[in-house]
């Protein structure tokens, strides 16, 4: 599958770093939007299912992954993340795509919907709603705040296997992409989180009302991935969603956490079709 690196010039000028798996583009564009300090990286696996037929697009947000570090943390917020996936699709040329957003990348995705209403035509919520638990906010903030500073690959694995929620990653081979896509080798020989660890301020902020929010997805069709025993994603927020969507599709997935790969077997088939 065809592959390609786009280093995008946001409109304040930091550097950003956008991933495109491309063969086919006979059909919407997938924008893929990672959780909130992962990386387009996360979406290869799903761009190897669909990016035959269509352009499949996601980016490192800045501080994150190979995008630029700010110097506030202001920059590091939604509100710029926004902005920037916005200027991605300009300089990609993406008018009209389906989001696929994973944890903040589906708050991202509502707050598309709202801002540009043309540009989404269907989302995907994966394992994200309007209301965060008190408890998943601190669960994230646990893992994005920590520099475990590690020796080696094998201590990579070992740590995410210690410290990230029940997971559908079943082989060895699947902890070790796992830490490739987190952790990178800093000047000291040490494996660092793959982040700028100031994103974790980002978490102590007030929480606000995102239900309106959610409400700008109303015309939008809708599918929803759900960890059932995620912290981040609460059974009764995915209730109160539902009865607002009650045509949205929900695909639970039984003893996983936050969140889904959406490689699971029951997500993809559900994916498939919703695509279709």
């Amino acid at each position: 599958m065809g592959e390609l690196t786009h280093r995008i010039t946001a409109t304040d000028g930091l550097p950003l770093v956008a991933r495109e798996w491309a063969d086919g583009n006979q059909a919407l564009p997938l924008l893929c939007l990672p959780g909130l300090v992962r990386t387009a990286g996360d979406f290869a696996t799903l761009a190897a299912r669909h990016g035959t037929k269509r352009r499949v697009i996601s980016l490192d947000y800045a501080g994150r992954g190979a995008s630029g570090r700010a110097r506030g943390i202001a920059r590091y917020g939604p509100e710029a993340c926004l902005r920037d996936v916005l200027d991605v699709c300009a300089a990609l040329h993406v008018p009209h795509a389906i989001a696929i957003g994973t944890s903040f990348g589906g708050l991202l995705s509502m707050g598309l919907a709202a801002a540009r209403p043309g540009l989404i035509r269907r989302v995907v919520l994966n394992d994200i709603g309007p209301d965060v638990p008190s408890g998943g906010v601190a669960d994230i903030k646990a893992i994005v705040g920590t520099d475990p500073a590690l020796p080696d690959a094998a201590s990579c694995v070992a740590w995410l296997r210690t410290h990230l929620p029940p997971l559908s990653l079943e082989t060895d081979a699947d902890w070790a992409e796992m830490a490739a896509l987190t952790f990178c080798r800093g000047d000291d020989g040490r494996f660092h989180p793959n982040w700028d660890l100031r994103v974790a301020q980002l978490l102590d902020e007030p929480r606000r009302d995102l239900w309106p929010l959610f409400g700008a997805l109303a015309s939008v069709p809708l599918m929803l991935v759900h960890g059932a025993v995620s912290t981040v994603l609460a059974p009764d927020t995915v209730a109160r969603m539902r009865a607002q969507r009650p045509d949205m599709i929900v695909v639970s997935l039984p003893g996983i956490g936050h969140a889904p790969s959406l490689a699971e077997v029951p997500v993809a088939a559900a994916l498939d079709r919703f695509l279709a």
